[in-house]
């Protein structure tokens, strides 16, 4: 018997397009003898089914069900594709708990640390894990721009607290541009993070569980042709991703240890993809996405294909995860 997964894209956030893209490769990539996969878009307006014709029926929310033509169809897992808001914040993952529908991605008080940046490097720093320093502020905080180069010293890394895909985040230069770089964060979210920069390699780490396991996927260098890896370099071919990174065994043995210290200590599940750059040859955590991208382009899909993983065989296994749980 097959199953019915409801593939959930789109989502509240600046990253809606980039989570429709995702969705869609789970859709076209599922097994199609396996699974019957549903497209469901999320918006603040509606949550839907999409069908193949791109006509929309609306969501049942008492059950997350949904009525083609007269019959009621349910859902046997969720696969969550939605970047930001509200899959990757805990609030999907809250609801599908509620009404038990078992789901692909981490649990919801994991998925809400992860997504407050600077609640989550605060978490790790008692298990030794490496970060940059770090200056907060909240909307309404009276800014001290001397105070805050003191801190963390120029450059240095603007961003907005709770949000992804290199949305609002500047690289700052010099003491008369802060202020603009802060406003920029504040129009993403309410929170900003305020971090030292960090001059060394950077690296992205897929850790996911995998048919049972904890698996630290093959690395991925960052050579951003940009000042950092922003929206351009991630998404429009402003980058070099460079699987397996050129870095020393040592490094390696380093940040796979890291990585998958910071899966266990978090108790994760389903993918992670944390970003680290390498400071006097010790990898210091940027942040942790739980949601990665899962296009063709993107980071995680390109690490697993490195480990002899297909996309089929990695999108399987996080419903066959799920639905164990």
């Amino acid at each position: 018997m097959k199953k019915n997964i409801a593939i959930i894209m789109g989502g509240y956030s600046s990253e809606y397009q980039i989570s429709l893209k995702s969705g869609n490769v789970v859709y076209n990539t599922l097994n199609k003898e396996k699974y019957n996969a549903y497209r469901i878009h999320i918006f603040e307006n509606k949550w839907v089914y999409v069908d193949a014709n791109d006509k929309e029926y609306a969501i049942d929310k008492n059950d997350f069900s949904v009525l083609v033509n007269e019959t009621k169809i349910t859902f046997d897992c969720v696969f969550n594709a939605i970047h930001g808001s509200p899959g990757e914040d805990g609030f999907m993952q809250s609801y599908f708990k509620l009404i038990n529908l078992p789901q692909t991605s981490c649990d919801a008080y994991q998925a809400a640390l992860t997504f407050n940046k600077r609640d989550c490097l605060s978490v790790l720093k008692p298990y030794g894990i490496l970060t940059a320093e770090s200056y907060y502020l909240n909307l309404g905080d009276i800014i001290n721009e001397d105070q805050i180069i003191n801190k963390v010293g120029l450059p240095c890394f603007v961003k907005a607290n709770k949000a992804g895909s290199s949305f609002g985040i500047s690289k700052v230069h010099e003491k008369e541009k802060l202020n603009a770089a802060i406003d920029i964060a504040f129009k993403e979210d309410n929170e900003i993070i305020i971090e030292s920069f960090l001059d060394g390699t950077e690296v992205s780490v897929g850790v996911i569980t995998y048919k049972g396991e904890t698996k630290v996927l093959p690395i991925t260098e960052i050579v951003s042709e940009n000042d950092f890896f922003d929206y351009e370099a991630k998404y429009l071919g402003k980058s070099q991703e460079i699987t397996p990174a050129r870095i020393t065994k040592e490094q390696e043995n380093k940040v796979t240890t890291v990585a998958k210290k910071i899966y266990n200590v978090l108790k994760m599940k389903g993918y992670t993809r944390s970003e680290f750059i390498f400071k006097d040859g010790e990898p210091h955590l940027l942040e942790m996405n739980t949601i990665p991208g899962l296009t063709n382009e993107s980071i995680l899909p390109q690490q697993a294909a490195e480990a002899g993983i297909t996309m089929e065989a990695l999108f399987d296994s996080a419903i066959e995860e799920a639905l164990k749980s």
